[in-house]
């Protein structure tokens, strides 16, 4: 497993034009990099990243900014690769959707998420548009947005938005329990099941299941589906890694 870690601690890892353009050119490498089977996403110094960099304006290039945090963005929804956000402290604004552009969030319980866009008089970003309604459905997404909600790592837990929030001092142990579970697994296998999940809202019923067909018969050839079923004869564990 990889970790990438948002490094501007002074900041709450509050992001920059140059922290995006370093993010984007750590996925690129990560993406084509077969040794780096699951990633693990995360903030320095007691947070996970307090949206956008106020105090560095981005003007008057606000247009090409945003498209260039919509491409890291991007990146890692489609990454060939599970994705981990480890949360600890704030993940507010774009830090926020930046966590739930992961696979999956685990947060300590001192995870604090806001969608705090509207009390800055500003609209959504990272994507939380997509992925806010997908998880907790419109009308709660609506609520949140709208009154710019902060939720505790518990309160998100409560209405699904992370999939599990653990005591702090447990945070790091889990996160690598799950990423090496992960690093382990069948990476063909999980990266045509995520990019059928991450489609599927969209994807009429009869193409899933065209799609299903496709990439089923993709596995059924693969060194992967050979050891696993291999395995399951023999009664052991897998072993995809090699």
């Amino acid at each position: 497993m990889v970790t990438l870690t948002l490094n501007r601690p002074e900041r709450r890892n509050g992001v920059t034009w140059p922290l995006i353009e370093e993010l984007i050119q750590a996925l690129e490498t990560v993406a084509s990099n077969v040794e780096d089977r699951a990633v693990v996403l995360t903030g320095a110094g007691g947070a996970f990243c307090s949206g956008m960099d106020l105090a560095k304006s981005v003007a008057p290039n606000e247009f090409e900014f945003m498209r260039r945090v919509g491409h890291a963005v991007t990146l890692l929804h489609e990454l060939p690769k599970p994705t981990i956000a480890k949360v600890s402290g704030a993940a507010v604004g774009f830090g926020c959707n930046l966590a739930l552009a992961c696979d999956l969030v685990v947060a300590g319980e001192t995870a604090l998420f806001g969608e705090v866009f509207a009390d800055r008089g500003l609209s959504l970003d990272g994507a939380g548009s997509w992925s806010l309604p997908r998880l907790i459905g419109l009308a709660k997404a609506k609520e949140i947005v709208f009154f710019g909600s902060k939720l505790s790592g518990a309160e998100a837990n409560d209405i699904g938005l992370v999939n599990q929030v653990v005591a702090e001092d447990k945070l790091d142990t889990v996160v690598a329990d799950w990423a090496t579970r992960l690093a382990d697994g069948p990476t063909l296998a999980l990266s045509m099941m995520k990019k059928a999940l991450n489609t599927s809202l969209e994807t009429p019923f009869a193409t899933a299941v065209e799609q299903e067909s496709l990439a089923q018969s993709l596995s059924f050839r693969s060194q992967e589906a050979r050891e696993g079923m291999t395995a399951f004869l023999e009664r052991r564990p897998p072993r995809f890694r090699g």
